[in-house]
């Protein structure tokens, strides 16, 4: 069985000190950044699909998790990357666990990539059949991470054409004050225009002029050059 320490070795060696760099300044993890104190080791996300590739099969769950209690964010994100892979492919019961285990290591979770890499694709899955007020729990959680984790989730429910819980929390989220769930909430709303715009618009009309101003651009980002123009000029 692989462990923790051969994905680690994997990854290592194909770290490059340039990229690790540049992955630091992206992901502000830089002194009062939104990323502060994490650590890159400069692996690209390609390479880390790649060894995600190689070991899901047979990395158990608590090697797994080992990796996602690193201080290194791109073990985080491959750790991520393998539950995701275990996720789409497991039954019921490992399904479970992995979305069980995802809540419950939400404080690792901590940057935008490492959400938008399992909450959309974990947390919103296994919910889309069952009872969702969890997300209600993380979308008032102080933890700014779980706050996206929340409208990320909707994302899994868009594709199928469910847009409550989107609009459910992009109404609690429209004051967030995070820009990182301020986007998020815009990027869900495009979501839902993108398949149904009528019923974006219907959205919109009643809170763009109270919307943060980055959220109301990522909503709007596909709308017609005049239509948005309207919107961003409030004479809707």
């Amino acid at each position: 069985m692989a462990t923790s320490v051969d994905v680690r070795r994997d990854l290592a060696s194909r770290a490059d000190p340039r990229r690790a760099e540049s992955s630091s300044r992206f992901l502000q993890m830089v002194p009062g950044g939104y990323g502060e104190g994490d650590r890159a080791i400069g692996v690209s996300v390609p390479d880390q699909r790649t060894v995600a590739g190689r070991y899901w099969r047979d990395l158990s769950l608590a090697e797994t998790t080992t990796l996602l209690h690193s201080d290194v964010h791109e073990e985080r994100l491959t750790s991520l990357l393998i539950l995701v892979r275990k996720f789409t492919r497991g039954h019921e019961q490992e399904r479970g666990e992995i979305y069980r285990l995802v809540l419950a290591n939400t404080d690792r979770i901590n940057n935008w990539d490492l959400v938008d890499s399992s909450a959309p694709y974990i947390v919103g899955p296994w919910l889309v059949d069952k009872e969702r007020g969890v997300l209600d729990r993380l979308a008032g959680s102080e933890l700014v991470w779980d706050r996206r984790i929340a409208i990320m989730a909707t994302f899994a429910f868009i594709k199928a054409e469910d847009f409550h819980w989107t609009f459910r929390l992009s109404d609690r989220l429209l004051h967030d004050p995070h820009d990182l769930v301020r986007k998020a909430v815009g990027w869900m709303l495009r979501e839902v225009g993108n398949r149904d715009r009528a019923a974006e618009e219907e959205f919109l009309l009643r809170r763009y002029h109270a919307m943060p101003r980055v959220m109301l651009r990522y909503a709007i980002e596909k709308f017609e050059p005049q239509r948005r123009r309207e919107y961003l000029s409030g004479t809707l």
